[in-house]
């Protein structure tokens, strides 16, 4: 059984856990944590719980801070502080394109006496061979230069997140675990860059963390597209909400309603409404018919032949009155050409 502690360097900076050992300790108290360095002063942030699953053993807490150590600290800050502006006019002049981060003074190693080491980005390798000379005669110290990445600068920096709370890296993070594209695509934010890209300006631990929720989730919740049947009645699968252990279903009347994984049933397939598969090349084919149809009835409305009335036979004068029973005689009477000529006119 182990008595876990748990002290900051920063005010809202990283945890670092400690072996309390048979100590008692208070939230606030001042104690000496074991650096590479040597000690430095910490300050406690939660008091000693049990802790029965650690795989790791924990560096020994080395006591309460003395008083000579705590005017140390108080120093060394503020050395830090003036180092940090001598710094940044050096490097404005020598190597603009440097960007200073932070800087540590070091005066307990045991290698040498008085040690400042500066964190600093580039987009490039920098050629500061001038520049150290000149922030050793200014510090009146060994100069270490040491270049980050995003990540590291962000976690030396702080900040918060978008959730509000400290940043990961800078409170309890000791390590940077690969991410890669294809968690933001099984989470669906690949299409949302601001949504996957964390103040290091890189992709957001968060995506790591969430993994195994999503792939549990996604285990258990229907597919996309699959029928369901929900309080609300019968849908489909149009959404998942994984934090909130919801999907999102669209109804046969077209409204959405969220609805808790465990009130959602698959449809079986039995029971499913087999609809028409309509493809492109069968729906072109729909089209032109349906247009061909229509051009069709349009020009047979405007070239149609009006219907020819035909006329009623009247009787002449002086002809044999038509009678309606009797049948027509297929021989059409004789005109007038047709008649004999005249006796009189003959002999004249």
């Amino acid at each position: 059984m182990t008595n876990t502690l748990a002290v900051t360097f920063e005010d809202g900076g990283q945890l670092h856990y400690l072996d309390a050992a048979e100590e008692t300790f208070s939230v606030g108290d001042a104690v000496l944590y074991p650096t590479p360095s040597g000690p430095e002063v910490a300050h406690v942030v939660w008091t000693a719980t049990d802790s029965m699953s650690l795989t790791v053993p924990l560096p020994h807490c080395l006591g309460m801070a003395a008083p000579v150590d705590i005017k140390r600290d108080e120093d060394n800050r503020a050395k830090r502080e003036w180092a940090f502006g001598v710094v940044k006019e050096l490097t404005a002049q020598h190597a603009p394109d440097m960007k200073i981060v932070a800087v540590d003074w070091i005066d307990r190693d045991p290698s040498v006496d008085l040690l400042v080491a500066i964190y600093f980005q580039a987009p490039g390798r920098v050629d500061f061979r001038t520049l150290v000379g000149e922030l050793a005669r200014a510090l009146q110290a060994r100069v270490d230069l040491r270049q980050v990445g995003g990540r590291d600068a962000t976690r030396l920096c702080g900040g918060l997140g978008t959730c509000g709370r400290a940043l990961c890296c800078c409170t309890w993070m000791s390590t940077f675990e690969p991410i890669s594209l294809r968690l933001a695509k099984v989470q669906d934010l690949q299409g949302n860059p601001s949504a996957i890209s964390g103040a290091c300006g890189k992709l957001k631990c968060c995506l790591k963390f969430e993994q195994p929720a999503y792939r549990e989730f996604i285990r258990r919740a229907p597919e996309m597209g699959t029928s369901v049947v929900t309080p609300q009645g019968p849908g489909k699968v149009i959404g998942r909400r994984v934090p909130a252990e919801e999907v999102s279903v669209k109804l046969r009347d077209g409204q959405v309603c969220n609805c808790p994984l465990a009130s959602v049933a698959r449809v079986p397939i039995t029971q499913r409404v087999a609809q028409p598969i309509v493809t492109a090349a069968s729906s072109a084919a729909s089209s032109v018919s349906a247009a061909t149809a229509r051009t069709r009835d349009a020009a047979s409305a405007v070239f149609k032949p009006k219907p020819v009335a035909t006329p009623m036979r009247t009787p002449e004068s002086g002809s044999v009155p038509f009678d309606a029973d009797e049948p027509e005689s297929e021989t059409p009477p004789p005109g007038p050409q047709d008649t004999a000529p005249d006796a009189n006119e003959e002999e004249s």
